[in-house]
């Protein structure tokens, strides 16, 4: 008996880059790129690419550790996907901060903790504008604390 043949899903051949948005007392994180030099001076959610087998949220986790220092906690994947460079798709988390102060360690110049009302204050990079409104609805659902 023929078993039918799986329908391939559209990011099946996109790397995934998960992006975090951490929000602490009301706030969320942003870093300004520092590295390559096409996105240096750009805003992002940081994060980055999944390596081979591995978890979006374990992802998150191991790349605020490296790129920020700190521990935190993928809540949960926020609906959207946004296309970066081709071949490339970011997918966006809700994340608390656990554990340090975040420190631009890695690709990051500064970083800053938004208000709801300041998320326009920051020249944000292409393809985290349009997850900054996925953002500033979470924010606006989720008490500060």
């Amino acid at each position: 008996m023929d078993r039918p043949e799986a329908t391939p899903h559209p990011e099946d051949d996109l790397v995934i880059v998960v992006g975090a948005a951490i929000l602490h007392a009301g706030r969320v994180l942003a870093a300004r790129r520092s590295a390559p030099p096409h996105l240096a001076g750009g805003w992002e959610f940081p994060g980055g690419k999944l390596e081979p087998g591995e978890a979006e949220a374990d992802a998150l986790v191991r790349e605020c550790h490296e790129e920020l220092g700190v521990t935190v906690r993928a809540v949960r994947r926020l609906p959207g996907a946004w296309p970066l460079n081709p071949g490339y798709v970011l997918h966006l988390w809700q994340a608390d901060l656990l554990d340090g102060e975040p420190r631009p360690l890695e690709d990051h110049s500064e970083l800053r903790w938004l208000a709801p009302h300041e998320l326009g204050d920051v020249a944000w990079l292409p393809q985290d504008r349009d997850a900054v409104a996925v953002v500033a609805r979470l924010m606006a659902a989720t008490p500060a604390g």
